[in-house]
């Protein structure tokens, strides 16, 4: 009995690409939308899922820890690889752990690591998706890519973040589970952008919503943090990861934050720190109810709104002058 488990953004799609590429097995795949990260969950409410073999990709190990315990008390052998905050990695001879949470590196980037480079190509689509655009453009070094082939990775990793981002599996084009069986058959990227019915459908969903993003002034700037608000809707969901990322680009220099209204009463954040300095964003966002992430980019899932101005506080105190 094997178990894919994935986030459903491009790091761990690509991530997880990359391994069945070199070790091909079919398994019930694991996942969800991007913010759903406590997947593990799933598995350990199953009383069946005892003596499997599970690999675990880019979802956090602290906010999996109990399910982690009940998975590795069943025997079943757990490989595991993430760039989220980890806390304490549990000491068993059924995990195998690979964690860095460097703030230049993603899930995929470790895989490829760990494989040596066997289909870089695809690590560099999952930077990218991760807005690591530096790292990206590094790890495509010794490709030989032609002239315009960067930036087909480029767009494929963004297209691919884009798709994962939603409250609901029925704000996305696609499923994860669905996406990545869609990439499964390729071994280039770039034969995937150009053959795959999927990727129409993601660019011209793409268009549309950051068209609509895009016209969104920010409802706070001060010379450290920009903060931009979105309504209640299925677009602002799906462009809250990637508009993130390009207003992070913009400039640099800044911290960057949107709210998304979840219609309940609490606010969907994505937070960025300053590209210039990739550090504070979890730290300011585990202060708060149902946020996580890493050190250059983090969010909390519902932040209420009575929380709202303390939120806002603490990120003026996260990024401040000295």
């Amino acid at each position: 009995m094997n178990f894919d488990v994935f986030n459903g953004d491009a790091d761990g799609i690509c991530a997880l690409q990359q391994l069945r590429l070199v070790e091909p097995r079919r398994a019930t795949l694991v996942s969800g939308v991007k913010r759903d990260i406590k997947l593990l969950e799933r598995l350990a409410a199953q009383d069946g899922v005892k003596d499997a073999s599970i690999t675990v990709l880019d979802i956090s190990m602290d906010s999996n820890k109990d399910a982690l315990h009940t998975l590795l008390s069943r025997r079943n052998k757990i490989f595991y690889v993430d760039h989220h905050y980890a806390a304490d990695i549990p000491d068993s001879e059924n995990l195998t752990a690979t964690i860095d949470p460097d703030p230049d590196v993603c899930t995929g980037l470790i895989v490829d690591r760990l494989l040596g480079g066997r289909f870089r190509p695809w690590a560099v689509v999952a930077a990218y998706g991760d807005n690591l655009h530096k790292a990206a453009a590094e790890a495509a070094g010794d490709l030989h890519l032609a002239v315009g082939e960067l930036d087909i990775l480029r767009e494929l990793g963004e297209l691919m973040n884009y798709n994962g981002y939603g409250r609901v599996p029925s704000d996305l084009h696609c499923t994860p589970e669905e996406l990545f069986e869609a990439v499964r058959p390729y071994k280039d990227p770039l034969a995937f952008y150009h053959e795959s019915e999927v990727l129409d459908r993601l660019q011209k969903g793409f268009a549309a919503d950051m068209a609509q993003g895009r016209s969104a002034a920010p409802v706070s700037e001060s010379d450290y943090n920009r903060i931009f608000k979105f309504p209640d809707a299925s677009w602002s969901r799906r462009v809250a990861g990637v508009f993130s990322n390009e207003k992070a680009r913009e400039m640099e220099g800044k911290a960057h934050v949107l709210l998304v209204d979840n219609g309940d009463g609490t606010f969907l954040v994505s937070v960025r720190a300053p590209l210039a300095n990739k550090k504070g964003a979890v730290g300011l966002c585990r202060q708060f109810p149902t946020g996580g992430g890493r050190e250059a980019a983090a969010g909390i899932n519902a932040l209420p709104e009575s929380m709202l101005d303390a939120f806002i506080a603490a990120v003026h105190t996260t990024w401040h002058a000295g």
